[in-house]
């Protein structure tokens, strides 16, 4: 009973022999007729043995299997040479050795119905199969409904579902070449899909590489912990360079809305302290943290990072271009002196800076560029400056052309090389800062010690 012998000859497949209580026709791998095509219902159409006859039954009446050219709408009995109809595929039906041989065959461009119905033999209208050569047998009427009949296909179709597998859709890789073609199926060399979207997978990466940044944050941004100064709850200078202690606050200076130098800015500028640039450093796009570096050390001094970044960056070695143009050695390559080929340097001071020094000397209308600049220097100098250890002066210890200057007839110009480093040194390195003034308006912009 119920014995089925399946023929393929759309794949290569060698004949098998099933004997199930109920043969399930549809596109689910579990189907014992499987028939792999997008028209193809998951299990679309049922056959089963009753008595001496086997009966086909739609399982999907939206999608009713074709027998004979016509649609079945519950079920109909099968008879040897019955041709029924499932998307692209025709199964032809016969009998052999007490089983039904199911013949299935993939018709390329095959529309339903497209057979031959001419021979009234294969249609449902008569109830008598065509002459196989083994005599006429009366073809069954079709079986009345009943719930036991109901609930045996149920039962099959959740049976088989359950051993479904999500359809796979991706192949693992092409069609095989050559020989190998002919035992390969494409429906057994697919990967099924990925669990979850791409876009989840890449949250779910990011938010992993963030929480790790995060824990590693320290040393992931900074090359060393921020200067002692910075992580101070109450402000130490008196009077204040600063409006608010930093408190070791990363958002006061790293913010989305505004610039850090901005912020630099706004906190140091109060009544002690004015946090101005000069024009030439503005035009050049220097700003606060090239002078005055973070992330040093907690022992580190912003006042000494500026020192250094002077001579840093003021240096032939230096490629780098501000606002196209290019800084070098200044001085010609001496110490602090701003005569070079025995002319005055143009750029020792600049007039904002002059104006702010309210020295009493200004310029005369005879005064050529050299001559001028003769003047600012020895009026910053002469009868103004204390004198550091080792130095002559006047008799109220204070700078003199002799301090200098060994003769004046011709000028003496080698000696005043050598004693600008009396003044203008800290801790063994040019205090440029000493001379040329950043901060222009801010109360303590030049060194009152030295005056």
């Amino acid at each position: 009973m119920n014995r089925y012998h399946i023929i393929r000859d759309d794949l290569p497949l060698d004949p098998v022999t099933i004997i199930s209580e109920g043969l399930l026709i549809g596109r689910l791998p579990q189907c014992e007729v499987l028939l792999n095509h997008p028209s193809v219902s998951r299990v679309q159409a049922g056959i089963k043995q009753f008595g001496n006859d086997y009966y086909l039954f739609a399982l999907r009446p939206k999608n009713p299997v074709i027998l004979n050219g016509k649609p079945v709408e519950e079920n109909e009995a099968l008879a040897a040479g019955d041709i029924i109809e499932v998307g692209p595929f025709q199964l032809q039906i016969d009998t052999v050795d007490e089983a039904l041989a199911i013949r299935v065959e993939l018709r390329i461009g095959m529309k339903p119905s497209e057979i031959d119905v001419s021979d009234p033999g294969l249609t449902t209208d008569s109830l008598d199969a065509p002459d196989t050569g083994k005599g006429k047998k009366p073809r069954a009427v079709p079986m009345a409904g009943t719930k036991a009949l109901d609930v045996f296909w149920d039962k099959r179709m959740r049976d088989v579902a359950k051993m479904a597998r999500p359809s796979p859709l991706f192949p693992k890789g092409g069609r095989r070449a050559g020989k190998a073609q002919y035992n390969w199926i494409p429906t057994t060399d697919l990967m099924s899909r990925w669990p979850v979207a791409v876009f989840t997978w890449a949250l779910l990466v990011v938010g992993v590489v963030s929480v790790a940044a995060a824990y590693r944050y320290t040393r992931a941004f900074s090359p060393a912990p921020i200067a002692k100064a910075h992580t101070l709850t109450q402000l130490s200078i008196v009077p204040a360079i600063a409006t608010t202690p930093n408190s070791g606050s990363c958002t006061n200076c790293h913010s989305l809305r505004g610039h850090m130098e901005q912020r630099c800015a706004a906190c140091h500028t109060t009544e002690a302290f004015k946090s101005t640039m000069i024009k030439p450093h503005e035009a050049a796009g220097i700003g606060c943290v090239d002078c005055h570096a973070e992330h040093r050390g907690a022992e580190f001094s912003a006042t000494k990072g500026a020192l250094d970044s002077c001579t840093q960056c003021h240096n032939d070695s230096n490629q780098k271009l501000y606002n196209g143009r290019k800084v070098g050695t200044p001085h010609g390559g001496t110490f602090g002196y701003p005569i070079v080929n025995d002319v005055w340097s143009p750029k020792s001071i600049n007039d904002e800076e002059w104006d702010l020094r309210q020295l009493g000397t200004s310029r005369q209308p005879t005064d050529t560029d050299d001559k001028w600049r003769s003047n600012q220097f020895h009026a910053l100098h002469d009868q103004r400056v204390k004198i550091a250890p080792g130095m002559k002066g006047n008799s109220e210890g204070k700078l003199s052309c002799s301090s200098c200057h060994n003769s004046f007839d011709p000028p003496d110009r080698i000696t005043p090389r050598t004693t600008c480093a009396n003044c203008h040194m800290t801790d063994g390195k040019p205090n440029c800062t000493s001379c040329h003034v950043q901060h222009l308006i801010d109360p303590k912009r030049w060194n009152t010690s030295m005056l």
